[in-house]
């Protein structure tokens, strides 16, 4: 199955750390001309894109533009940066890799720490820690202080790259969902839709589902999907019952994750769609993290109805994420195919 690497290489490698979302807001803008009846920004600077249907019933689908990153909290008298992390960081994945600092220009740094050659028997066996880290830019303090405020955003630095059937980039969480999303409204231009379908592109997800709660509490969806990447640990040393999803063997179905009990009536709904129209599918159980699914379900009037396709990706919070093409390709038509039929279900208790 193929799919648009090159936008997705796009949407990836645009910075846009938890509360500076601005560039890949602007290209997610940029994507939905003429794909929907109406697009929108909420004051938290959620993008809301509505296809309007034939019945009087509302579906939203959130998919977070944020990313993992960092912001700067201090500039010593050296120029060296100190920072605190927006989203969950594995301090040890920090090691060598190389940042980008936004400050009035793009400038590239280093993750740097004390030398493993000075330091003793007991620091080398101790786990790092964040603050165990700085910011080399390589530039005088007075150079850095002209460029470099208090608060100045930072993200990863990586490129997409293709390896066999995968693509490999920072960011995968969630911009491979954006790209979805996006890729669903696509699909679905000129088809008639049984409800209004919303689908948001939210922010600050990685800080505490934030503006997928605001999205829905306006929204007020009767149905929802949740659209984010999952664990696939799916490699040496892994437990069966510890891997969660795996790569190549299709789109998930999300049961439930710590913030979220899917309804057992989209779970089964979801289920026999993906059976319907052979799209290969796995269901998981993710015991740790939570997804806009739980903003979706649980921030409005009545809750709604929710589920959640979700992307099994290796190496997640990493600068190396990685997933896999054809399971891409499934939760595009995963997510389609349940918008196009979602009225021809029995959604009663029972």
């Amino acid at each position: 199955m193929s799919i648009n690497v090159k936008l997705l290489a796009e949407i990836c490698e645009t910075p846009g750390v938890s509360g500076f979302e601005q560039k890949v807001r602007e290209l997610v803008f940029r994507e939905l001309k003429g794909l929907a009846d109406d697009v929108s920004t909420d004051n938290m600077g959620n993008i809301t894109a509505l296809k309007k249907g034939t019945k009087n019933k509302k579906i939203m689908a959130a998919a977070h533009m944020d990313e993992i990153g960092f912001i700067i909290t201090h500039i010593d008298d050296h120029g060296f940066l100190k920072f605190t992390t927006l989203g969950g960081f594995d301090p040890k994945t920090l090691t060598a890799q190389r940042v980008i600092v936004h400050g009035k220009k793009d400038l590239v740094g280093v993750m740097g720490s004390k030398p493993i050659h000075i330091m003793d028997a007991e620091e080398r066996l101790k786990a790092p820690k964040i603050n165990d880290y700085f910011i080399d830019l390589g530039m005088p303090v007075g150079e850095v202080k002209k460029l470099v405020k208090i608060g100045t955003p930072v993200t990863r630095e990586r490129k997409l790259i293709e390896m066999g059937n995968c693509v490999n980039c920072k960011s995968i969480d969630n911009r491979v969902s954006v790209f979805i999303l996006l890729e669903t409204f696509r699909e679905l231009k000129g088809k008639k839709i049984p409800y209004d379908f919303y689908g948001v592109f939210t922010v600050q997800e990685e800080v505490g589902i934030r503006g997928a709660s605001v999205a829905s509490m306006q929204i007020q969806p009767d149905f929802g999907f949740g659209i984010d990447t999952t664990i696939a640990y799916d490699v040496p040393g892994s437990h069966p019952h510890e891997q969660v999803t795996s790569l190549g063997k299709g789109t998930a179905i999300k049961i439930m994750d710590s913030s979220t009990i899917c309804d057992y009536r989209m779970v089964k709904f979801m289920k026999e769609i993906a059976d319907k129209h052979k799209i290969t599918w796995q269901p998981e159980l993710l015991p740790a993290g939570g997804t806009d699914t739980a903003g979706i379900q649980r921030m409005n009037a009545g809750g709604a109805i929710a589920g959640a396709v979700s992307i099994p990706t290796r190496h997640i919070h990493q600068v190396i994420e990685m997933a896999n093409k054809s399971d891409i390709a499934f939760s595009i038509q995963l997510l389609k195919q349940c918008i196009l039929n979602i009225d021809k279900y029995n959604w009663e208790f029972n």
